[in-house]
């Protein structure tokens, strides 16, 4: 039976939520407001549907389960997807966009039972993200990402399949056909515009860059880079990442290093074979030693012995020190992109006219480059894509011979 000791299951209330609840076989199910016609209703539902006959606790749970609320089903899904999306022992970014996606679901039906929640409803979080100005990708990225916790939630038999089926009848946005925003598509990055950032950039900042444009690496494999990972034993050398984006579907990844990447990355190499080749820690220490440099170049007047002690005094004290956040052994794909737009910022200020640009323009300029000269495939097994398609976006198409195809026609 589903009552303890033979005794019914109480109509109680949830103080800080004020809502009224019932708890049956541990677990708690919320009615809506407390002492509202609504809530003794489904009270009475309940208690009515655990007297029909005794049921074992899977079979109870299976009845119960028409009960559950959209955040409990969220509160379910999140415990799962914290040991799911982990790589390395560290959650992905996978778990930060599928809780930045399942926000707006939470606030706009978290109270709404969860078998509920149809095609409406899931039109109706849509039109929330439209209104929001979301650009359209993103939506449809969201959409997907709400569709896969309710595809989860019936493995579970949490939910019928009807709700999952019904929600996959809602398509995506598709272009030109929907009020939402389109968002400008990445496109590769001039060399004049690389060239005239790279002066105030440190030699670590400039090697991923220069990396980058002659491989189309993604940022998140050259910040990873180790001299362990790269074979030197002939004439081309091969970096292979020991993670990258497709590592979880059993794909490998290899990079190949030209004498021009070779000669990039020989001041690198020089350190423990697993330590990181790019380091914010040596960055600082060159702007530091830049900054000194600088100083006593422009200083027209004597150093007293004054002056050098307090500044053995001064250089002391920030050792003894603790920052807020000092400098990591490895860049991230963020402080790799902030890095870059530090360096557009003082180009501009000395004059330089440049725009912002971010990492991932240089894959495809890199892209673009070996498309004109070798071909789509020759830019597929570059770039490392499975499939032509997904070069496509990366490559922009040679116009130049559409140009002449169109002057030998006339």
């Amino acid at each position: 039976m589903s009552r303890r000791n033979g005794r019914i299951p109480g109509y109680l209330l949830h103080k800080p939520s004020g809502q009224a609840r019932v708890i049956i076989d541990d677990k708690h199910i919320y009615l809506g407001s407390y002492g509202s016609p609504e809530s003794q209703e489904k009270y009475a539902r309940l208690i009515a549907q655990l007297s029909l006959r005794p049921a074992s606790r899977d079979t109870l749970a299976e009845r119960v389960s028409s009960e559950l609320s959209i955040n409990e089903l969220l509160v379910k899904y999140y415990d799962f997807a914290k040991s799911y999306y982990i790589k390395d022992g560290e959650p992905t970014q996978e778990l930060a966009s599928m809780a930045e996606a399942l926000l707006p679901l939470r606030r706009l039906y978290g109270q709404t039972l969860a078998a509920e929640f149809g095609p409406k409803a899931l039109q109706a979080v849509r039109q929330h993200l439209i209104d929001n100005d979301i650009c359209r990708g993103v939506i449809n990225n969201r959409f997907s990402r709400i569709k896969r916790v309710f595809k989860w939630a019936v493995a579970e038999e949490l939910i019928p399949s009807s709700v999952y089926h019904g929600l996959q009848a809602v398509a995506g946005l598709r272009y030109g056909r929907t009020k939402a925003r389109e968002s400008k598509p990445v496109r590769p990055v001039a060399d004049l515009y690389v060239a005239a950032v790279l002066p105030f950039l440190p030699p670590q900042v400039v090697g991923m860059i220069k990396l980058q444009r002659f491989t189309g690496m993604r940022p998140c494999e050259v910040v990873l880079m180790r001299p362990c990972d790269i074979d030197t034993s002939g004439d081309v050398w091969i970096f292979e990442p020991y993670d990258h984006k497709n590592r979880w579907r059993g794909h490998h990844k290899q990079v190949h290093l030209g004498p021009e990447c070779q000669a990039i990355i020989a001041p690198f190499l020089s350190r423990d074979s697993e330590a990181f080749m790019f380091s914010p820690k040596e960055a600082q220490e060159w702007r530091m030693e830049r900054r000194v440099a600088h100083y006593r170049a422009s200083r027209k007047t004597r150093v007293y012995p004054s002056e050098l002690r307090a500044r053995e005094k001064a250089k002391a004290a920030r050792r003894k020190k603790t920052r807020k956040r000092p400098p990591r052994d490895r860049y991230d794909t963020d402080s790799y992109r902030k890095a870059i737009e530090y360096g557009v910022v003082k180009a501009r200020k000395a004059g330089i006219v440049t725009p912002h640009w971010f990492p991932y323009q240089l894959r495809h300029t890199h892209a673009t480059e070996i498309r004109k000269l070798y071909g789509i495939e020759a830019a597929q097994v570059t770039l490392g894509h499975a499939r032509a398609d997904v070069t496509d976006v990366y490559a922009e198409k040679n116009m130049e011979a559409a140009i002449k195809i169109a002057k030998e026609m006339e």
